[in-house]
């Protein structure tokens, strides 16, 4: 019997494919609700927060770097300003690849942009920033840059020509060491800022006033938006599509005025022309540093407009030190200019009077020893005194004060009035100098035979040679402590600030500093007597006081550099120019009513410190005292830089001669 067999059930896979269609039209009905709900919530529910990400990606943000504060002198005479200037940027993010990158700055060098040597430097500045910012890889573009520039733009991505403002200085080396320099931001920089407050800033201050008050020239950044297309390019819309875009103006940074005078300070500076040297001058009454001059010095607009390596390098290898602040960084035997802080000490610790006479005869001996400490004076001074000995200068008078006195209490007394210390002016890099004392020598040597004080070294000390070292800035602000009868003040070049918009500064009060109490009013005048007595004729410095319409008070000084054999004399006709004395000159004026203090340094000067360095300080004292008989002109009045004598070298710390020859 044959069975049928069904094969194939209609009716049951119509009913299996039913439900499979209604269970994927419930899973299509589910997700094209999923995606409304979703377009629902980005179209509508967070529209506000998608049209601001929209609009970002569209619109750029471009920081306004702020102008820079201006730097004025007391006078009002601008000594530092900004101008525009075309700088060449590049956006690592629109270059590309790091390969791309050293691609396109090799070309620029090839073009003559660039210095081969910099590279290096230039690709490490540009990767320590974010991709996004514009870094500047040549600043202040001449003419002749702008147009080989442009014929070759075509080939450049992410490098573009920029307007910035760049930092100028009108007077040049003039105001060099006391206002400083702006500099490209480097790497080291990028440590120690906020990058938010410097964004669109390509300089920042590197030395002197500009960097001490950095924070305050520099200001605040604004921000402006731009319209950019995909490429990130610039571009514009009108009508409806017109986005509104925000723009926050720059606030501009603060101006200072300078204790500076630029009239006093360019005589300075001049005076200098030549010379390897320092010129300080404090007022006494406030400790406002009237002029700060070093030289020879450099152009600050150089550092603004960017120097390359080799440049650079060529300023740091000269051997004239242009870099060198000798003002502040310039360690000094002191010589003769010591004398009147000891004549000071001997009256305070009561081992001398002032009328007490003491025998010269042209050299000096310990109790037991043969070694002689020659005067100056080959024949001696015979019986002086010490008003006398200050005016003339006699070594071997001091060479009793120093050994009545011993070296602890010649170090405590000098001591306080800033041997050996800093005085906090206001700019950095200021040296201490050095006033020796036993336990120094115990500390800075390693021979214990070197660690030994030796009683000779009290009377080397005693004439300012010696280990003893002084900056110019530390002579100037000690003088100007004796010029106060004790007072001092902290040197100080900022005297006031001027906010953004406002018309006048807001002063900044004096910096009291330690007084030097225990100095009797006729021991004061002992040594201004002294003082006085060195620019009348029979003194020093008497040149300098002829004619003079105002009494000055002064102590010259000839500072030895290096060692002469026993009883060997120095003589400035035979002797290698390197080696020459140091001439210096400390005083102030007018003697009855100190309203300027300057000290004067000529390193390896050819004369003694009445011939060389006086007459600077003379030229200093007529410019602040006497009437100008016109303003000075930025336009005109800035000079080239000093020129620096070839031959010589400059020295921080001279090698000090443990004086068997004394000095004037």
């Amino acid at each position: 019997m044959i069975r049928r067999v069904r094969i194939k059930d209609h009716w049951g896979e119509r009913r299996v494919f039913t439900i499979r269609s209604i269970v994927a039209g419930v899973v299509v009905a589910v997700l094209l609700l999923t995606v409304a709900t979703r377009l629902f919530y980005l179209q509508v529910v967070r529209y506000a927060y998608y049209s601001d990400l929209s609009q970002g990606n569209r619109v750029r943000v471009e920081p306004i770097p702020p102008a820079r504060g201006l730097i004025l002198d007391r006078r009002g005479v601008i000594l530092a300003d900004n101008m525009p200037a075309y700088q060449l940027e590049v956006e690592r993010d629109q270059v590309g690849s790091l390969r791309q990158l050293r691609a396109s700055l090799a070309r620029l060098a090839r073009l003559g942009l660039l210095d081969p040597e910099d590279l290096p430097r230039i690709e490490q500045t540009v990767l320590s920033h974010r991709p996004y910012e514009s870094v500047p890889i040549k600043l202040a573009l001449t003419d002749q840059e702008m147009a080989v520039f442009a014929l070759h733009r075509f080939e450049f991505n992410g490098i573009d020509v920029h307007t910035r403002l760049s930092r100028n200085y009108p007077f040049g080396p003039l105001t060099a060491q006391a206002i400083g320099y702006v500099g490209a931001i480097g790497p080291r920089d990028l440590a120690h800022i906020d990058p938010t407050l410097y964004a669109g800033t390509t300089l920042i201050g590197k030395l002197g006033i500009e960097r001490t008050y950095e924070s305050t020239l520099h200001g605040k950044p604004g921000f402006r938006e731009v319209l950019v297309n995909a490429a990130g390019r610039p571009v514009t819309r009108e009508g409806p599509y017109r986005p509104k875009l925000k723009t926050q103006r720059p606030v501009a940074g603060s101006d200072l005025v300078l204790s500076l005078d630029m009239r006093v300070q360019r005589v300075a500076q001049e005076a200098l022309q030549g010379l390897r040297g320092a010129v300080v001058a404090i007022d006494p009454r406030t400790g406002d540093v009237i002029a700060l001059a070093s030289s020879p010095s450099f152009d600050p607009n150089e550092f603004a407009r960017g120097l390359t390596f080799k440049e650079y390098r060529a300023l740091l290898d000269d051997p004239s030190k242009p870099m060198l602040n000798r003002a502040l960084q310039g360690a000094y035997p002191p010589g003769s200019t010591a004398k009147p802080y000891y004549a000071l000490a001997a009256l305070h610790y009561g081992v001398v009077t002032p009328d007490e006479p003491i025998f010269c005869p042209g050299y000096f001996h310990l109790p037991g020893s043969s070694h002689l400490y020659h005067c100056w004076k080959h024949g001696g001074h015979g019986e002086i005194s010490m008003r006398r000995a200050i005016a003339q200068s006699c070594d071997v008078y001091f060479y009793n004060v120093a050994n009545r006195l011993g070296i602890d209490r010649m170090h405590h007394f000098l001591s306080e009035f800033g041997f050996g210390k800093r005085t906090g002016i206001d700019i950095p890099g200021e040296l201490p100098g050095l006033m020796p004392s036993p336990e120094w020598k115990r500390h800075a040597f390693k021979n214990p035979a070197d660690e030994v004080w030796f009683p000779g070294e009290t009377l080397i000390v005693g004439i300012g040679q010696g280990y003893m070292l002084a900056t110019p800035l530390q002579l100037a602000h000690a003088v100007a402590t004796i010029a106060a009868r004790g007072r001092s003040f902290v040197p100080r070049l900022v005297i006031g600030i001027r906010p953004p918009g406002a018309r006048h500064m807001i002063p900044l009060p004096p910096i009291p500093g330690p007084t030097v109490r225990g100095i009797t009013p006729a021991q004061w005048e002992v040594v201004y007597e002294g003082m006085e007595d060195a620019t009348k004729p029979g003194g020093t410095a008497w040149r300098i006081g002829m004619n003079a319409p105002y009494q000055i008070a002064a102590k010259t000084g000839t500072a030895q550099v290096f060692s002469l054999r026993k009883n060997e004399r120095y003589n400035e006709k035979t002797i290698n120019a390197d080696l020459r004395d140091n001439a210096l000159f400390i005083s102030f004026a007018p003697a009855d009513d100190p309203k300027l203090a300057v000290a004067v340094m000529v390193e390896n000067a050819t004369g003694e410190g009445g011939q060389v360095a006086a007459p600077i300080a003379r030229k200093v004292f007529d410019a602040y005292l006497l009437p100008p008989p016109s303003a000075p002109s930025p336009a005109t009045a800035a000079p080239a830089a000093p020129a620096a004598r070839a031959p010589t070298a400059a020295r921080g710390e001279p090698r000090p001669r443990q004086g068997t020859t004394g000095t004037r």
